[in-house]
């Protein structure tokens, strides 16, 4: 999601206690995204797919093995901060939008979340 920007702009300082997956293709990473649990609430973040592979499905499976996970760790509430332009993406899977929206490095987002 921040290609011209350096690896240390992605990292967060909690990023030890997160749950990081990726999906893998002939052992190439194509897709990655991590959880962040707090009690039974879950945040996902830095979900990205990269560009020449988008629209292939890849972010979709991971998301879905993301919602399983979540499922399976009695996750109850599951919320991202989602570009605005890809909202009706995290809406297919049952993510419903807030109220709650912001900018950074000039991009738009709104908060979802979706109840288990």
């Amino acid at each position: 999601m921040w290609p011209e920007k350096s690896f240390d702009f992605i990292k967060l300082p909690d990023d030890d206690k997160g749950l990081h997956y990726g999906l893998f293709i002939e052992e190439r990473l194509i897709s990655v995204v991590s959880l962040f649990i707090e009690a039974r609430t879950a945040q996902f973040r830095k979900f990205a797919t990269l560009k020449e592979e988008q629209g292939k499905g890849y972010g979709t499976t991971l998301l879905r093995f993301l919602m399983d996970q979540a499922h399976q760790l009695d996750i109850t509430k599951l919320w991202c901060n989602a570009r605005k332009d890809k909202v009706h993406f995290y809406q297919a899977f049952g993510m419903r939008k807030t109220e709650r929206d912001f900018s950074r490095e000039g991009i738009d987002f709104t908060i979802l979340e979706k109840e288990f």
